[in-house]
């Protein structure tokens, strides 16, 4: 480690006034960044902490029946208050270990947006949106590639909406060593038809797998899934698997999703 200022700020606004000095970092949970600043691949002079504003924490239901979280809500409480979105309070339930969920912040994952990571397939596969402190981001325009987002360099999460469906469920293969998504998928049903979201597999970061989401829209069942593939170019290829291997598996866990979902 190396020597460096830490700020608290107790509101959303402390908290953007003091990134805006030079080399300041937001600092959630720290389950990626405190790792990194000990391996010296980050030197920011300031952290600021977002984990002690009282506006950036808790869950809610809001009058269009979205579950609002907010960003500084940690994975162990995502997972016991999370109410009828059975499919979040499950995923959120196994990330990591306990030191993890415990520490772990939604925010903090979304904004790091790790290809292999677990909420980034939530927020996508139900359609989420991601409210900073600026503007609202539809999932679908907030993920852009591998550990990129549409977050500007003063933007902040600050809460995140999630639309809860009929049906959901996220089926994960587990990478033993990290407990990262080899590969992973998020199911989520609604009233106007089903959403499928991919992590772990792709160097482009998680995505949505359209092809499974039209079948599944038409009958929502694993065997709707029989025959569908998604091509290997432009999967990961590493030491605990090959691109031909995550394409398999991202049949095999979108229909063990399905399953799970009933």
């Amino acid at each position: 480690m190396y020597a460096f200022e830490i700020e608290r700020p107790a509101t959303i606004e402390d908290a953007v006034k003091a990134l805006a000095a030079d080399e300041a970092q937001p600092l959630g949970g720290g389950q990626t960044l405190i790792p990194t600043l000990k391996q010296r691949l980050a030197m920011p002079s300031v952290l600021v902490s977002l984990t002690g504003i009282p506006g950036m924490r808790g869950i809610c239901t809001d009058d269009a029946g979205r579950l609002c979280i907010g960003a500084g809500t940690t994975h162990a409480e995502v997972a016991a208050g999370a109410g009828d979105f059975s499919g979040l309070a499950a995923m959120a339930a196994k990330i990591g270990d306990p030191a993890v969920r415990n520490r772990g912040t939604l925010g903090g994952s979304l904004a790091n947006n790790d290809p292999s990571a677990c909420y980034p397939a939530a927020a996508l596969g139900a359609g989420a949106t991601i409210v900073t402190n600026k503007r609202e981001i539809g999932a679908d325009d907030f993920f852009q590639g591998m550990f990129d987002t549409a977050l500007d360099e003063s933007e902040i999460i600050t809460e995140v909406k999630f639309p809860v469906p009929g049906k959901s469920a996220y089926a994960k293969f587990e990478q033993p060593a990290s407990r990262f998504a080899l590969v992973a998928a998020f199911v989520a049903k609604f009233e106007d038809g089903v959403r499928v979201a991919i992590t772990g597999a792709s160097e482009s970061g998680v995505f949505r797998w359209s092809e499974a989401e039209n079948a599944l829209s038409a009958d929502f069942n694993a065997s709707a899934l029989e025959g569908l593939t998604v091509p290997a170019d432009g999967m990961i290829g590493d030491l605990h698997g090959t691109p031909e291997y995550r394409a398999h598996l991202t049949g095999v866990m979108t229909r063990r999703a399905v399953a799970a979902a009933g």
